[in-house]
């Protein structure tokens, strides 16, 4: 398997943000890591490896970039708007500097579908709603996609807008909506075991049926954990069976 580091200074988040690319070929699958992760946990806990048939098939390539949690929702020593202002410079740096960077690696008309898993589904299903002209689709995988389950009582329209919760009953943006009903990759995957959420899923699932988007919702039984097991597993499957 082919694996690649590199890095660059953002000026979105003010300093040097490293990616990690493994493989040659295929769609994009970018990856966002859960709470205050970096950009080598999906290696570090062998998720990499669970889907190495697939990289090294060149059925995928995939890229994955740091968290800035620690600086945003997990940093209990910083202003509530500072944390705000953080997250939404890192979606800016998503859409303004890795999907740019993805398109020169891969291909201008390299289909990207971004995935997560725990608080990286959150982050992964917002990036995409919010700009599903520059994604193409989303795998989450154990979220919750309320933003007030991390926000500890902060609630503004900077944790409005980034919480797919409250902000999808209400969009009614016509053009967007219709991107976002021609994906054919919306998954929400869920177990049912030890600090799963599944009906935080169950709870979303329900509000793009109502918005007539179409999406998968998939949810295992009580044996898969909010874990990496669960994750290892999920993830190879949809690959096999969806794309």
């Amino acid at each position: 398997m082919e694996k690649n580091v590199t890095s660059w200074y953002s000026p979105r988040l003010g300093k040097e943000m490293p990616v990690a690319i493994y493989g040659h070929y295929g769609f994009a699958l970018l990856l966002v890591p859960t709470a205050a992760a970096d950009y080598l946990e999906y290696e570090r806990f062998q998720l990499i490896d669970a889907i190495r048939p697939f990289i090294d098939a060149g059925k995928v390539k995939v890229y994955s970039v740091n968290s800035i949690n620690s600086e945003s929702w997990l940093n209990n020593n910083a202003h509530p708007q500072h944390k705000t202002w953080v997250h939404n410079q890192f979606n800016y740096y998503i859409y303004d500097e890795v999907i740019p960077f993805i398109k020169a690696t891969s291909g201008h008309d390299t289909p990207i579908i971004i995935s997560g898993a725990s608080f990286g589904a959150l982050h992964s299903m917002n990036l995409f709603l919010k700009r599903p002209d520059l994604l193409n689709g989303v795998i989450a995988m154990s979220g919750v996609y309320d933003l007030t389950e991390y926000s500890k009582g902060q609630f503004d329209d900077d944790v409005y807008f980034n919480s797919p919760q409250h902000y999808m009953p209400n969009l009614t943006d016509h053009d967007k909506l219709e991107q976002i009903r021609r994906s054919n990759h919306l998954h929400i995957f869920s177990g049912s075991g030890d600090y799963e959420d599944p009906n935080a899923s169950r709870s979303f699932a329900s509000i793009l049926y109502n918005k007539g988007i179409n999406y998968e919702l998939d949810i295992w039984g009580s044996e898969w954990k909010h874990d990496w097991d669960t994750w290892r597993t999920m993830l190879p499957h949809y690959l096999a069976t969806r794309f």
